[in-house]
């Protein structure tokens, strides 16, 4: 019997691990880049905002203000880890989302007046201010930050957009409320289908003065100005601009999301630059090897390699046993498989390379190592392919 009560147990115990875990994830999105005392002055500032991490799956938000609780109703605790669509509602302008979306993707500051719903379902209208947060170094992005300002409900605006074309926005509804989206929202999971109430509160201003749009950019001045005093603390400095490193792209927030979700150790080098520099490697690499990501991007896989080691990369798939040394020195027996990338039309645009520790412990379900590998050449692919079919690849150029 007390077996079986144990066996019962499990699953609580589980989910108690994995909410601890998730915890953890939201506060090391801050903690790892920022000096301790960031929070502290992040809760100083006034204004409503929030910071998201579009690295993490599904986009959670990983700070929030307390002037956002204010304006919304939210506490704290009931917003972090949830997408920013919690905001938004059955009347919000399906115009509007579309348009921070697309500045989602492009990586890029945008501003727009938008109907948003507090906590109680009260809607207000709102000033979305949307800034991206980069490193200041290989101008990797980070996070997103996103003011709200309150529009004044004194004065009157004409119907808004949303309100007069409502019928021709309901084709991009379903397509807006896709989880990667930022902004896009629903109450507690409700899917909001009636379009015909979409300006019920079209008296309402949707009209933001100049002086809103000044306060919202002032605010987000500020914020990002504190991320980069105490990001310095750290060596990590952040910038609202972003500067790339030289000769080395950047991969698309889209692909950057979907390549973060494969857990094994991995990079991926840039099949068609001299030396085939890195432009991505997984937290499993990082953690393998001891090297920082900013330390291992633009590097070429040789890194690794010892002094009498040497892989040569084909335009098929190769496994190797090898011995490959950390960032501190130390050697570890490493089965390598590389394999090239190709995107939609065929051309090799990557190379992926998996490392696997033979040595440490690893859970396989059942796979041989071999096979498990080739599930991260499997994932990469599929990202890759679908993503260059779109044309999201790399990051836009600005």
């Amino acid at each position: 019997m007390a077996s079986s009560a144990a066996a019962e147990a499990d699953p609580a115990e589980r989910e108690r691990e994995q909410q601890h875990e998730d915890r953890h994830r939201l506060a090391s999105s801050l903690t790892a880049r920022y000096s301790d005392w960031v929070l502290e002055a992040l809760d100083e500032l006034p204004g409503s905002f929030l910071l998201t991490d579009p690295a993490l799956a599904g986009h959670p938000i990983v700070y929030a203000s307390r002037g956002l609780a204010a304006l919304t109703g939210y506490a704290r605790r009931e917003v972090l880890g949830r997408n920013a669509r919690v905001f938004q509602g059955a009347a919000t302008d399906r115009a509007a989302v579309a348009g921070v979306r697309e500045a989602v993707r492009a990586q890029r500051a945008h501003q727009v007046a938008i109907l948003n719903y507090r906590r109680d379902g009260s809607p207000h209208w709102v000033l979305l201010h949307l800034a991206p947060v980069f490193h200041a170094r290989d101008g990797r992005l980070l996070h997103f930050l996103a003011v709200q300002v309150p529009i004044d409900a004194k004065r009157r605006a004409a119907p808004c957009r949303g309100a007069q074309h409502g019928a021709v926005l309901a084709a991009c509804r379903e397509e807006a409320r896709v989880d990667e989206d930022f902004p896009c929202a629903s109450h507690a999971g409700k899917v909001f289908v009636d379009m015909d109430k979409r300006g019920l509160e079209s008296e309402e201003p949707c009209v933001a003065t100049e002086s809103e749009k000044e306060k919202a950019i002032s605010t987000a001045n500020s914020i990002v100005s504190a991320l980069n005093r105490y990001s310095k603390l750290t060596g990590l400095a952040v910038s609202g601009k972003r500067c790339d490193s030289v000769g080395i792209p950047a991969l698309s927030s889209s692909l950057n999301l979907s390549l973060g979700r494969i857990k094994q150790s991995f990079v991926l080098t840039h099949s068609c630059l001299p030396d085939m520099p890195i432009i991505y490697a997984s937290d499993a690499f990082v953690s393998l090897t001891g090297y920082s990501r900013e330390e291992i991007l633009g590097c070429n896989c040789k890194v690794l390699n010892g002094p009498h080691t040497s892989v040569e990369v084909l335009e098929e798939a190769c496994t190797v046993d090898l011995l490959s040394y950390r960032k501190d020195g130390s050697s570890f027996h490493d089965l390598l498989h590389v394999s090239p990338i190709r995107d939609a039309s065929g051309k090799v645009a990557f190379h992926i390379w998996v490392h696997l520790d033979v040595g440490a412990k690893h859970d396989f379900n059942g796979l041989t190592p071999e096979v498990w590998q080739l599930g991260a050449v499997g994932a990469v692919r599929v990202a890759v392919r679908g993503l260059s079919a779109s044309g999201s690849l790399l990051r836009p150029s600005q």
